[in-house]
């Protein structure tokens, strides 16, 4: 029987509440697919300012390092949003990145067949999308040095600096080709190349990679572009790759294909050591303790844990299953818009979703 050690962060806002759920899905799925695991609870977020001073206390961090995996919830609230930036629960999270080596971020976004009225696009736009966006975690513009905001003759001025080396371009690009290679062969890199010099870097770097893979059907497009195409014809993507500010935009964009961005889930990776898998959506205070979230996203985070970085194949297919039958059967959150279906509560959905395991 094997024996897995996984770090849960519930963070802040609706993080306890779709934890909780997640925390029963484990517990069943041990049982029917016979495996152990030990779950410890870490301070992480704002919670953690509040009890430790720090977003990511040092604790925490080595939790996660001696983890087979870690489940993330969501952190942050605009109460926070006054502290210096050092302090911020979403300076946490680009400390846990950078200390596990996260440079990968995999959101798979695809269109389940009962939600495809829940989507503010028309249903022959979206019913064939099946998509995967790769993006660089690690490096460019949230982590590049020199930044700050300074004062010159009187005028405040900010700076950020974007910079990527090409070992760090292809070491995600490498990602996206085995992604790839077990789906369609497709791959699109989007970029900024027509004005920034380091997006012609990632663009070289990129296309020269790819003249090794004959086999894969390969498309630069610049990201004003993509941003239009994923709302236009999101299903002409199978596997986009783009850098880290790219990324973070159009995922969040592309998760709106599916109705609500309370579905989607999504993994960051290093070459070695524990993931991090955690829902795309935020931490939405203004709903935080109603009982009105929808704990989807985090039990399909908890399916990718199972599936990758975990190894539980079997149990990761009965979560999405699960998922799928009582979304068939007409129950939704509230952020589902749908007038024929029944609206559950967070904790409803999840024990709907848990008769099904």
């Amino acid at each position: 029987m094997n024996n897995y050690k996984i770090v849960l962060l519930s963070g802040d806002g609706i993080g306890p509440e779709i934890s909780n759920v997640s925390k029963r899905l484990l517990s069943k799925l041990s049982e029917k697919y016979k495996f152990n695991f030990e779950l410890k609870e870490e301070l992480f977020g704002g919670i953690a300012y509040e009890q430790k001073g720090l977003p990511a206390p040092q604790e925490t961090l080595e939790s996660c390092k001696s983890s087979d995996a870690v489940l993330l919830a969501c952190v942050g609230d605009i109460k926070y949003d006054s502290l210096s930036r050092d302090l911020r629960p979403e300076t946490g999270l680009l400390k846990l990145r950078s200390e596990l080596n996260l440079f990968a971020n995999i959101r798979p976004v695809k269109i389940r067949r009962s939600l495809l009225n829940a989507s503010s696009l028309r249903k022959e736009i979206i019913e064939n999308v099946d998509l995967i966006v790769v993006r660089e975690l690690t490096g460019g513009i949230y982590f590049g040095e020199p930044r700050g905001i300074v004062n010159i003759s009187g005028e405040k001025k900010g700076f950020n600096t974007m910079t990527y080396s090409a070992s760090e371009i292809k070491r995600i690009t490498d990602v996206a080709i085995k992604i790839t290679k077990k789906r369609n062969n497709k791959i699109c890199s989007v970029d900024k190349a027509n004005v920034l010099e380091v997006s012609q870097l990632w663009r070289e770097t990129v296309e020269e990679i790819m003249k090794n893979h004959p086999d894969i059907e390969f498309s630069n497009m610049y990201v004003d572009n993509a941003a239009m195409q994923l709302i236009r014809d999101p299903s002409q993507f199978d596997v986009i790759v783009t850098n880290n500010l790219f990324g973070d935009i159009l995922s969040d964009l592309a998760a709106m294909l599916s109705g609500s961005i309370g579905m989607l889930p999504s993994a960051s990776l290093s070459n070695d050591g524990p993931g991090v898998f955690e829902p795309v959506h935020g931490s939405a205070p203004d709903i935080a303790g109603k009982d009105i979230a929808n704990p989807i996203a985090m039990a399909l985070s908890t399916a990718m844990m199972l599936r990758i970085g975990l190894n539980e194949p079997n149990a990761a297919d009965n979560i999405e299953l699960a998922i799928d039958n009582v979304l068939s059967k007409g129950f939704r959150t509230s952020d589902l818009i749908d007038k024929n279906a029944q609206i559950l509560s967070c904790t409803e959905m999840g024990e709907k979703i848990i008769q099904e395991i």
